[in-house]
């Protein structure tokens, strides 16, 4: 006889709940964008802060690119994705706070640690 606890379970129906989580990760990620470019723009003087305000978020932008993206042919496995994603999350507010946007940097962690967890129990990491 089969034991019905020992199948893996099947990943709940989606919902608006789980939409709603996968567009808050979006809305993460843009604003991982925006916060890098406010780091940049704040910490350089002159030339050099419109060089940072560029380049901070193209390099997030390169990272996502290439091992997070949905469609990225180099997309991790998810397990080796989940820590990228989340540690371009980590030094996004961390350059939020760097730059001296206390509340936007801790709002932006708090927000981002709320849909891991989400992402995590309704099992939609790998979208």
């Amino acid at each position: 006889m089969l034991d019905e606890r020992a199948a893996a379970p099947a990943a709940p129906p989606p919902t608006a709940f789980a939409a709603g989580d996968l567009a808050i990760k979006f809305a993460l990620e843009l604003a991982a964008l925006a916060l890098f470019a406010y780091w940049g723009a704040t910490t350089g003087d002159g030339a050099w802060a419109v060089v940072l305000a560029i380049a901070a978020p193209a390099a997030m932008l390169a990272v996502w690119g290439r091992w997070a993206a949905p469609r990225s042919p180099r997309r991790l496995p998810t397990p080796a994705r989940i820590p990228v994603e989340l540690g371009v999350f980590a030094l996004a507010g961390a350059a939020g706070y760097g730059a001296g946007a206390f509340v936007a940097g801790t709002a932006f962690v708090v927000v981002a640690i709320v849909n891991a967890l989400g992402l995590t129990l309704l099992r939609q990491w790998e979208q």
